[in-house]
């Protein structure tokens, strides 16, 4: 049930097998708004046994010889597309919703926030009509062999604050075509929006059980990892949060998808014309984008030593020319960080690139024209070595590291040498010569002149950046496993 008090949005129940349920405790979310620091309304906090209650429905739903499970797959795709549709009906919604929880600004969230998720929805609605689902091979000892594809069973979907419609989707969508259900666990920050989301599941006649929805913290987070009830986990975040998913599945030997962090570099090749009029809003997206708080953006900008000065002041001008304001505002290009810990994160990364041989371009502080709100300036650090802090560890805000290189082998040894490996780019006046460094580049994804993970490939990072893939036909596969009948 919502309720609404000037701005605020208030909710007292879960949705939890097609149903509106109470909370077992009196225990509430407080989502507050960083462009303003001011409170946005309430939801319940999960607690361990409305966990225990999401992934009975769950696990009901599955395994009900009539339900989801078991339906044709373009029956499960019918109901997609009109889940899809419920959703696109809410865009102004979940926008709002994002933006005044995270501080995306409005302008990211109206493309990414809402036609994207709906668009990965039918994407895999697709997948599910055109997939084969069985097939049967000839065996090489006489007879034939069988291979079913067959949904792995009851998923527990833990989303982030950054992007927490797009990446719920990541999970939802694929998990929905393969016949599995879910409970979806949204992060603390972001929990309003989630309330749209089951809104538009219960408008579209997503049976009860296939989607659970409980807004919880770390602890009770944990606990579902953990569910005897859970099949597989599907986790976007933190890498030391991951890890530790990671040994809770090992032990369990229960199959895990991990989308990381990321430090990706941006290789400038010495042959770019750096115009910021044509190529600018790119480097920005691929850079920048959300305040900075995207795992795979190219936050190390590796640029050729005869022309670093050249592309350190293009830089300088890109940061500079982004306005900083409340998420809310559409001129708004850089928004307020989601959280005041996450701004002292930020703060604490500056001061120690201030304190090393690095040199400040631009930024480093809090804007002077607002007053209130978790705002940092975009800032550039130029002369950053590879091995220092800015350039190692991930901020996770609107923070660059220019870091300077002698020929094309140089670069990618530079770009290589990072525990992380989730995207990239590589900018270039020749497309093919751009390709031809990027596939030399350790890491899961990786851009020419542009970086945007596209629903028909599959994104997930190497070494610290997680394990797995989403999107794409190997998103759908890995919520799969098969059975062979040896006939």
């Amino acid at each position: 049930m919502e309720t609404r008090q000037e701005t605020r949005t208030a909710y007292d129940t879960f949705y939890i097998g097609g149903s509106w349920v109470g909370p077992s405790t009196d225990r509430v979310i407080v989502p507050i708004d960083p462009s303003t620091e001011q409170p946005l309304g309430g939801v319940p906090e999960g607690a361990e046994a409305d966990i225990d209650r999401a992934v009975l429905a769950a696990r009901r739903a599955f395994e009900d010889p009539a339900g989801w499970s078991g339906w044709d797959p373009a029956r499960r795709a019918e109901v997609m597309e009109r889940f899809a549709v419920e959703i696109d009906a809410r865009a102004d919604g979940f926008v709002e919703r994002v933006s005044s929880q995270n501080g995306m600004p409005v302008a990211v969230a109206a493309q990414l926030e809402t036609g994207y998720p709906s668009a990965v929805l039918r994407y895999y609605a697709g997948l599910a009509r055109t997939s084969a689902f069985e097939e049967v091979r000839p065996g090489l000892l006489g007879g034939s062999v069988e291979v079913r594809r067959l949904p792995v069973g009851v998923v527990a979907a833990i989303v982030p604050w950054n992007f927490p419609q797009a990446l719920s989707m990541f999970k939802i969508a694929p998990a929905m075509a393969a016949g599995c259900t879910l409970v979806v666990k949204p992060s603390p920050e972001t929990v309003l929006d989630s309330y749209l989301l089951a809104e538009a599941a219960e408008a579209a006649g997503v049976p009860a059980g296939v989607i659970n929805i409980v807004p919880a913290g770390r602890e009770v987070g944990a606990y579902l990892v953990s569910h005897p009830g859970v099949d597989k986990v599907a986790f976007t975040g933190s890498t030391p949060a991951g890890r530790s998913i990671a040994e809770a599945c090992g032990r369990l030997l229960r199959p895990v998808t991990l989308e990381l962090g990321g430090k990706s570099a941006a290789i400038v090749l010495d042959d770019i014309e750096l115009d910021l009029a044509s190529i600018g809003e790119g480097l920005f997206s691929s850079t920048l984008l959300n305040n900075g708080q995207t795992c795979f953006l190219g936050t190390r900008v590796l640029a050729p030593r005869h022309r670093y000065a050249e592309v350190v002041d293009a830089f300088t001008a890109l940061a500079e020319s982004l306005p900083v304001g409340p998420a809310l505002d559409p001129a708004t290009r850089i928004g307020p960080l989601a959280t005041a810990r996450q701004r002292d994160r930020v703060e604490s990364y500056i001061a120690r690139g201030i304190a090393s041989d690095a040199r400040l371009t631009t930024g480093g502080r809090r804007p002077q024209h607002q007053d209130r709100g978790w705002f940092v300036e975009p800032t550039v650090f130029a002369d950053v070595d590879n091995g220092s802090a800015i350039a190692q560890e991930e901020i996770f805000g609107p923070v660059l590291s220019l870091i300077p290189y002698d020929g094309v082998d140089e670069a990618v040894r530079i770009a290589n040498d990072s525990e992380f490996g989730l995207g990239g780019t590589v900018w270039t006046s020749d497309p093919e010569r751009g390709a031809a460094v990027a596939r030399r580049v350790a890491t899961g994804s990786i851009g020419v002149n542009r970086y945007v993970p596209d629903p028909a490939a599959p994104f997930g990072g190497i070494k610290s950046s997680g394990l797995g893939r989403e999107l794409g036909p190997e998103g759908l596969m890995a919520y799969q496993q098969s059975q062979t009948v040896y006939r």
